[in-house]
């Protein structure tokens, strides 16, 4: 998912939306992808958790959307790589690397900070304390391991917290070094600090256009410091919209979602995250603040438990007005 002047915009495959609603046919979800790609959207999203906001494994469901389509890229937001043995996950990443023919891009969390998640961690037995400083070391040793095959590569890794050897051993992905990681978090000191020195991209849900492009900014000069090339890091934005033209309508329905996804309020959750909701004109100006603001790939989760219904609109209504 390369850089552009020109903004890229994916969808979140509604895995999570599903699961509330109790339909967990693969069917839609493989309709919905596939209904993506013919509109025009650059990559499919899909997001991750066991018990937290529990929903059909993001991995699982990105191969099958993988074999479904031909060109759109495909993305996790956010995959949390302590629910798996790091060697393990390597492995589920190379596999979909090749079954989508080298167009994964991982967006990697540490966990949302909830409760729910805590007790997510202590359901897998992963350490909840300390997690962001865990998350950089298992990049670190899947980044050794995709590398290891190469001629001198260390075929070891000895971390604070990991250990593992024979690492020449796994399976290579499609591209050399492995697919894009990119950090999924807020703009702190020091998740901008990790996103450039680290990481790939940079996938935020910032709810305030000026503290998007301050930290944009910051994540600039960060990377200048560690001497990586300008366009080592991709913006990207997780943003959540409704799209209708009654503004009412849009708001009870993200109302609705939000008390059913998060069990928690929008006002509480539109606090934390980026919500816009309203006629198509309006989703595309606030939109358009971030890319004004230096977002260049966004990822669209439509706040609805039926998204379907808003592909269309969104694809040749708000994206083409982005666009211009």
């Amino acid at each position: 998912m390369p850089r552009s002047a020109l903004p890229h915009f994916g969808i979140l495959l509604p895995t999570r939306e599903l699961a509330i609603v109790g339909a967990l046919d693969a069917r839609p979800l493989i309709d919905f992808a596939v209904r993506a790609e013919l509109l025009g959207f650059d990559s499919l999203w899909a997001g991750d958790s066991l018990i937290a906001r529990a929903r059909l494994d993001p991995l699982v469901v990105l191969s099958a959307a993988a074999a479904a389509t031909h060109r759109i890229g495909l993305g996790t937001a956010a995959l949390t790589p302590a629910l798996r043995h790091p060697l393990i996950g390597a492995n589920l990443i190379t596999s979909v690397d090749h079954v989508a023919a080298g167009r994964l891009t991982l967006g990697l969390g540490s966990g949302f900070p909830i409760p729910e998640t805590e007790r997510e961690f202590a359901a897998v037995g992963a350490a909840y304390a300390g997690r962001a400083g865990r998350l950089d070391e298992i990049v670190d040793l899947w980044r050794r391991a995709w590398s290891s095959g190469e001629p001198g590569a260390r075929t070891d890794f000895v971390g604070r917290h990991l250990q593992a050897a024979d690492l020449d051993l796994l399976l290579r992905p499609a591209r050399i070094g492995g697919p894009p990681l990119w950090l999924a978090g807020s703009d702190t000191p020091a998740v901008l600090r990790r996103v450039a020195r680290r990481y790939d991209g940079w996938l935020p849900y910032l709810p305030s256009v000026s503290a998007y492009a301050h930290a944009w900014q910051q994540i600039g000069k960060l990377v200048r410091e560690a001497g990586r090339p300008a366009d080592a890091v991709t913006p990207g934005l997780y943003a959540t919209v409704n799209v209708n033209r009654d503004e009412a309508a849009a708001e009870a329905e993200l109302e609705h979602y939000a008390q059913r996804y998060y069990r928690r309020s929008l006002a509480e959750m539109a606090r934390i995250q980026a919500y816009g909701w309203g006629s198509a004109a309006k989703c595309a100006d606030w939109l358009s603040g971030y890319v004004r603001a230096g977002a260049r790939h966004i990822v669209i989760r439509v706040g609805s438990l039926e998204p379907a219904g808003q592909l269309e609109e969104i694809a040749e209504r708000v994206l083409p007005a982005i666009h211009r």
